[in-house]
Formats: structure tokens, sequence, C-alpha cells
């Protein structure tokens, strides 16, 4: 089941690959990549989601993986049956090109426990002292 977190995402179709952080909270989705920023919405069941998200450019430079496209409209259907979730995505904007992707669940750090005793100052003269030598 796609749960409601913080995604890595890796996405290619025939003209491109790339890769961007994705977001998914209370039936949202957005997120960003070095070309687009994404938002949109989807619907949850079982381990399989639908999406449908918008697209806009944010920096100029190359193609996006659709090719030349600001801004589209892209219909989302996957799969999650665990941490990683599968999908294709279409585009009317961009008819027949199909973008295939994988999201990652990125999962927090476990806190640090608290240590019961405090850590004990650092004395240097407690190190211990080596040998002396003869010359």
């Amino acid at each position: 089941m796609l749960k409601d977190g913080t995604y890595a995402a890796w996405f290619q179709t025939p003209l491109d690959q790339g890769t961007g952080i994705v977001h998914v909270a209370d039936g949202q989705i957005w997120g960003r990549d070095s070309l687009m920023t994404y938002h949109g919405s989807c619907k949850i069941d079982g381990d399989r989601f639908t999406a449908t998200v918008s697209t806009k450019r944010h920096t100029e430079g190359r193609d996006t993986v659709f090719g030349v496209y600001d801004e589209l409209t892209l219909d989302i259907e996957g799969t999650c049956p665990g941490k990683i979730a599968t999908y294709t995505a279409t585009s009317g904007q961009a008819r027949g090109v199909i973008l295939q992707g994988t999201l990652i669940l990125t999962e927090q750090p476990a806190a640090a426990s608290e240590r019961a005793t405090q850590i004990p100052v650092f004395n240097p003269d407690k190190l211990p002292k080596l040998p002396k030598r003869s010359r």
C-alpha cells in the first residue's frame, strides 16, 4: 500500500530519465525534480493506486522526459505491495509517450536513545603513558 511519506522517485520515458522527490499525504501528492514541480491527488485501493498530477517547469535548460513540454497533466497507475511502488504515466499533451517509474519510501532514522550516564569530560592526563626509551 502506498503510505503517507516521502519517496525517492526514478522515472524514464524512451526520450530520457530523471530522479526526484515525491511526498504523499492525505490523498495529496507533490514533489519536484531538477526541472519540474508536480502536485495532484491520489487514490489508494489496497496495493493499487491512481493519481492525477500537474507538472510545471521551474528551471530552463534541457527538455523534460516527455520532450519540450513545460506543463503537463499526468494520469498515473501503479502498485505498491511494500516500500517500493512501480507505476506508469501518460499525458494527453504528449500522446504515445509512456513514463515508467519507481517510488522508494524513505524511512526516518530511529531516534537516538538517550544515554543513561553522562559522558565523562576528556582529561589527557588520564591517558596511558608510553614507556621512556633510552637513546
